[in-house]
């Protein structure tokens, strides 16, 4: 029988991994045999992206988009026994000529210069930087780029980066909708330049229109768009004359997740087809369920589970399922935290 002595070292390895210990594959867990036999023969499938720095980026008491985000996310996943399944890595930073590819220089300089010391400073009524929000963006646009690095250095299949700030929002030159980096382009445009895919597809299902993205993407033959978001609605664009590589399909407000699949059925995956892309991203916004009062539309839980399962076989076709996903929206907790695991449990294949 194995010492209980040992079995708790080991749970306490893993609890130690959850709380954002870098952990790059399972046999970091320990050395020892009973770990080993623990763990080794659990199936690993999906990497699990995240920093403690996330935690430290804080617009002030109230907002929204609050380091409890995460937390939840976390504690659902342990809860649902979820966790054991995923390798966990701490993001790394975002260098400077990574961020240039979306951003321009004096754009960085800007929010470096506005991170405080000590406050709150806003930059518009949504968006505002605390002392741990410059170190907190550098992550969560770096965790997409290590997301990217893993998937095609067939490490994992696909990875999900559950980190804060967010960033769709975020346009080539401004902060906005409590984003500052535009995390996915940042990665799509990491994908581009040091792996050299020809075809990315972002799928977007946030229920506010990602405009940072298309903003920086728009008429680039090399990126596909597919998004849904409820309209009229922030950021009230999204609608007008979008560029061919742009499929924006705007839904009223009260609609379910019965509309919402047959827009995908019908408009999203004829285009992810004929697109065939080397590699999917995902802009993950869980704001569109019926319990976030942020907005208005009336997705469950298993309707992010099913639009998994519909990213999961385009990737399968033609991107040897290379799938990147990135946190965005979400602010309702339990809900928020019950719709990230039913998308990670499809991701995970459990």
């Amino acid at each position: 029988m194995p010492d209980p002595a040992a079995i708790t070292g080991c749970i306490g390895l893993l609890l130690g991994g959850w709380r954002i210990v870098s952990v790059p594959n399972r046999w970091n867990w320990s050395n020892n045999r009973v770990c080993q036999s623990l763990y080794v023969n659990l199936p690993v499938t999906t990497a699990f992206i995240t920093h403690r720095d996330c935690w430290r980026h804080d617009m002030g008491a109230h907002h929204p988009e609050c380091p409890e985000r995460l937390g939840a996310i976390q504690d659902r996943l342990i809860a649902a026994g979820l966790d054991l399944y995923l390798t966990y890595h701490d993001a790394p930073l975002a260098d400077v000529e990574q961020l240039l590819r979306a951003h321009p220089q004096s754009y960085i300089d800007m929010l470096k210069a506005n991170a405080p010391e000590s406050g709150i400073v806003h930059l518009d009524p949504d968006t505002a930087m605390s002392p741990g929000t410059w170190q907190a963006a550098l992550r969560a646009a770096g965790a997409g780029i290590l997301a990217t690095d893993l998937v095609m250095r067939k490490e994992t299949p696909n990875a999900f980066c559950a980190v804060r700030p967010p960033g769709h929002h975020a346009e080539s030159g401004r902060a906005m909708g409590f984003c500052f980096f535009n995390n996915i382009a940042v990665a799509v445009h990491h994908g581009l330049a040091a792996w050299g895919l020809k075809r990315i597809a972002i799928v977007d299902f946030d229920v506010h229109h990602g405009n940072g993205t298309e903003e920086i993407f728009a008429g680039d033959e090399r990126v596909l768009m597919v998004g849904s978001f409820q309209h009229p609605f922030y950021p009230y664009c999204g609608t007008e004359n979008p560029a061919a590589n742009m499929c924006n399909v705007p839904l009223k407000a009260g609609t379910r997740g019965d509309v919402f699949r047959q827009m995908v059925t019908d408009v999203w995956l004829p285009r992810l087809r004929q697109f065939a892309p080397e590699m999917v991203y995902v802009s993950a916004g869980f704001d569109a369920h019926y319990e976030d009062d942020m907005a208005s539309l009336g997705l469950v839980e298993s309707d992010y589970g099913w639009v998994t399962e519909q990213i999961k076989a385009v990737a399968a076709a033609s991107a040897q399922g290379r799938i990147v996903s990135i946190l965005e929206g979400g602010y309702a907790l339990s809900a928020l935290a019950r719709s990230v695991a039913a998308h990670i449990k499809v991701l995970a294949e459990l």
